[in-house]
């Protein structure tokens, strides 16, 4: 019964999730037309925004909750503050990266594999490397190493790496684009792709944070499986 409880509750605050996906999606329809600049600003915001309301619902009370929630309303207030300022935005999701490593760590797998300790490493270096390499710009390098050992910790971490994982994954790529636009490369591919695969990435996380949680305060202990 706790397990059934604990779907019913996940489902229940639904409409928080799916109002999440319309504003990520109408924020990406109507972000080059002309529209007043404070509205694209309240769009943009509005998608993780909502996701840090319904992990606020839907996930059991606890520190997990609070973490995952202070990580997703950093990223709202930094996807908001990055058009009026690039580096006060990447200030913010730095801050917010930092929490996510205190967050994972807290949460590691238990005795992971040696190729699972490869990708975290690779997760970990990939992302100051490219940066530094593409920009050569030290304010770059430095965020982009907050970055990788985000997304290295979410890979050592007790949550699926089919979610939680592949989310830091997705997060990291729309940054590198990002970085790669900034020195004049993929900026056709950049234009397109950097917000689906950011936004995407946030989903992944927050779901599967939550989903984890769940499991573990409906009894069913920790989900290491994927």
């Amino acid at each position: 019964m706790a397990g059934v409880r604990a779907v019913h509750t996940f489902d229940r605050h639904g409409s928080w999730l799916f109002a999440s996906v319309l504003g990520a999606a109408l924020y990406y329809v109507v972000a080059r037309q002309p529209w007043p600049d404070g509205v694209l600003i309240a769009l943009k915001g509005s998608g993780v925004a909502l996701l840090a309301l319904w992990a606020w619902q839907a996930g059991p009370a606890g520190r997990e909750r609070k973490m995952l929630a202070a990580i997703l309303v950093l990223g709202a207030v930094a996807d908001m503050v990055l058009e009026l300022s690039l580096e006060a935005g990447a200030a913010i999701f730095l801050a917010g990266h930092l929490v996510a490593i205190w967050l994972y760590r807290s949460q590691r797998r238990p005795d992971p594999a040696a190729s699972q300790k490869a990708a975290a490493t690779a997760l970990l270096l990939i992302p100051p490397l490219l940066g530094w390499w593409l920009t050569r710009d030290p304010l770059v390098a430095l965020y982009a190493t907050g970055l990788g050992a985000m997304a290295g910790a979410a890979w050592l971490s007790r949550y699926s790496r089919y979610r939680v994982g592949i989310g830091a994954v997705l997060f990291v790529v729309s940054d590198l684009l990002i970085f790669a636009r900034a020195a004049g490369q993929a900026t056709a591919l950049a234009d397109w792709l950097v917000w689906p695969l950011y936004y995407g990435g946030q989903f992944l996380i927050a779901t599967g944070v939550i989903a984890a949680a769940r499991q573990a305060s409906a009894g069913g202990g920790s989900s290491r499986s994927g």
